[in-house]
């Protein structure tokens, strides 16, 4: 075959790609117009869930199921827009690893609303704002958020799907990198490249602000400055990038949850998290917890906070392996209920793969 006749073959591929991608759509927005005569939630993670593990079964190369989960991720995202406005709520500004996660979630073709703070994504949600938030929960070397955790405390809003994304921290400067004197990030961010730094840009001084996208901005308006931040930024701002991977731990990655005003349905794969304080007494955390024991259910992470109401009493968020509708769930977690002095179901979803 000669050039030009692949080339009319792509052309041709093309063509009916568009097609299908159309008649898809049209499809999706009949699927939307039920689901809003019956007042359903448009954003299902549980189907989104199932069409990504389909279309992985389905591939048959050479296309990476890496790449095939890129371009459906897109294809949701532009129904997604188009069923409903719908807006995403996350700790900003833009570009930093929270509007990443969500844009890794979500897409490019939904709107999206930096907020300033945790507590005002979940007024965002909770207000209807926002059809979702995104809020970090956890990261693998740094440990909790504990301003999210303090929301859950008083919320009525659901996790309805996690997300988890690697953190990959890079130099980013347009001037070259023996010019650089100094270097804007946030605080956590110098603590997590202490040995690059070290290593590679001993003499520079280092300048602590309140994010990475801040450290960007102001990396391009001070002479002899870089930035440590994502490579997103990078691509939003069009500096260029002087090292990549500079994070002193690979495999550096961070947990982040999707709000909302209702929890998935069960996909056979799932997380439940619940939120929960116990009565003042001796052995009454180990009474608690040990229901999942008896019932055969793994906890897969455990955390306090002090409570808001009386000093020195505590709440405990716990996640487990499986959904709140399957029997041995709600059986241990109706056991859980008697030997608590309050206990709350925040959510449950699909588990993510790290």
């Amino acid at each position: 075959m000669n050039l030009d006749h692949l080339r009319t073959e792509i052309d041709t591929l093309d063509s009916e790609i568009v097609r299908l991608l159309n008649e898809r759509i049209n499809v999706v927005l009949k699927i939307g117009e039920e689901k809003k005569k019956s007042g359903a939630e448009i954003y299902v993670p549980s189907r989104e869930r199932a069409v990504f593990e389909k279309i992985k079964s389905l591939n048959a190369g050479p296309l990476p199921d890496e790449s095939m989960h890129a371009i459906y991720r897109e294809i949701m995202s532009a129904a997604l827009a188009l069923e409903t406005e719908m807006k995403i709520a996350y700790l900003g500004p833009e570009a930093t690893f929270t509007h990443q996660a969500a844009r890794n979630k979500f897409g490019v073709s939904v709107e999206y609303i930096p907020t300033g703070t945790i507590a005002e994504v979940f007024d965002k949600v909770q207000s209807r704002a926002a059809d979702y938030g995104v809020v970090p929960i956890e990261n693998s070397t740094e440990g909790a958020v504990t301003h999210t955790f303090d929301q859950f405390a008083t919320t009525t809003l659901k996790i309805c799907a996690e997300a988890y994304l690697p953190i990959s921290l890079t130099l980013l400067s347009n001037k070259p990198k023996e010019a650089i004197t100094l270097i804007f990030s946030k605080q956590e961010v110098f603590g997590q490249c202490r040995g690059w730094l070290g290593s590679n840009m001993p003499n520079v001084k280092l300048s602590p602000v309140e994010s990475t996208t801040k450290a960007v901005q102001l990396a391009m308006e001070t002479p002899g400055a870089a930035a440590i931040a994502s490579v997103m930024a990078s691509d939003m701002y069009e500096v260029d990038v002087l090292a990549e991977n500079i994070q002193d731990m690979q495999g550096n990655t961070t947990r982040f949850l999707i709000i909302g005003q209702e929890y998935s349905a069960p996909t056979g794969c799932d997380k439940t998290s619940i939120v929960f304080g116990v009565k003042h007494r001796v052995g009454a955390l180990y009474d608690a917890l040990s229901v999942f024991k008896a019932d055969n259910i793994n906890m897969t992470k455990i955390e306090s906070r002090p409570s808001r109401n009386k000093a020195w009493e505590y709440y405990f968020f716990v996640d487990i392996d499986g959904h709140v509708e399957q029997p041995e769930v709600k059986r241990a977690l109706d056991e859980l209920q008697e030997h608590c002095t309050l206990m709350t179901v925040l959510g449950s979803y699909p588990r993510a793969e790290i």
